[in-house]
């Protein structure tokens, strides 16, 4: 069996040799053996967890959360689930790579011609934030085709796309100001309003024509829309988020019964 050094494993693991023996002093990594000089030796066991060690550490866990993560998959079928979904983050990074790496060649090649680069090539692969929140509660092909969808809009689509979105949450903050109830007839009136501006959407459920997950979409980006802070400022409050979030429950459950 193949067995390497601190020195070696640091070397190709592109760690100094003191990291590798600070992770074995706070029991984060452990050498497979210990010779009689001394030597650590590191065999595939150690170095299988010390690539798991460098994912979550890229992904800015600390020591100690990556420790308690580690212990947590202790069984090996956890192991293999966490590696799955941490392969899959790293094809879709690089999938984002790509894009932006097209979108830079595409500048040089209309740069060296003397031509004014496309707009919206440019910026492939540069405004997907939110692709894990897409991707993560409606599948990547949801993302892929509504991806593809925004890219084909010219820059002066794309502004109006987005000066439509902030007017419809917008709206939501002046009928909660008005004091109206989310099951008021206004306040319904602009849920399907709300609603039908995501079937425009290619690989949304309401674009594809889908009840059911239409049903769960809509329920989602309620509940998305009370819960995290970062939608509140385009409603004008956490009260007028959490108002909207009512007002498209009930809508959805009116018009997408079970």
């Amino acid at each position: 069996m193949v067995e390497w050094t601190v020195r070696e494993l640091a070397d190709r693991a592109g760690i100094s040799p003191r990291t590798l023996r600070h992770y074995h002093q706070i029991g984060l990594l452990a050498p497979d053996r210990i010779g009689a000089n001394g030597y650590r030796y590191y065999g595939p066991t150690a170095v299988a967890r010390l690539q798991r060690i460098l994912l979550l550490r890229e992904a800015g866990l600390s020591l100690t959360a990556i420790k308690a993560v580690l212990a947590g998959e202790a069984d090996h079928g956890v192991e293999v689930e966490a590696l799955e979904a941490h392969l899959l983050r790293l094809r879709r990074d690089q999938d984002a790579l790509a894009r932006r790496i097209a979108a830079v060649e595409h500048t040089v090649a209309m740069r060296r011609e003397g031509r004014q680069p496309r707009m919206d090539m440019m910026l492939e692969g540069f405004n997907d934030r939110y692709e894990d929140e897409v991707t993560q509660r409606w599948g990547r092909d949801v993302f892929e085709q509504s991806n593809r969808w925004w890219h084909t809009k010219s820059i002066d689509q794309q502004r109006q796309f987005q000066a439509d979105a902030e007017a419809l949450l917008a709206r939501w903050g002046e009928l909660h100001a008005h004091g109206i109830a989310p099951t008021d007839t206004a306040a319904q009136d602009h849920a399907a309003v709300h609603a039908a501006w995501f079937a425009q959407i290619p690989g949304t459920p309401a674009h594809d024509g889908d009840t059911a997950k239409t049903r769960a979409m809509l329920h989602g980006i309620a509940n998305l829309y009370a819960t995290n802070p970062a939608f509140h400022p385009a409603f004008g409050s956490a009260e007028a988020a959490t108002f909207a979030a009512h007002a498209l429950h009930h809508y959805t459950d009116a018009n997408h019964p079970e």
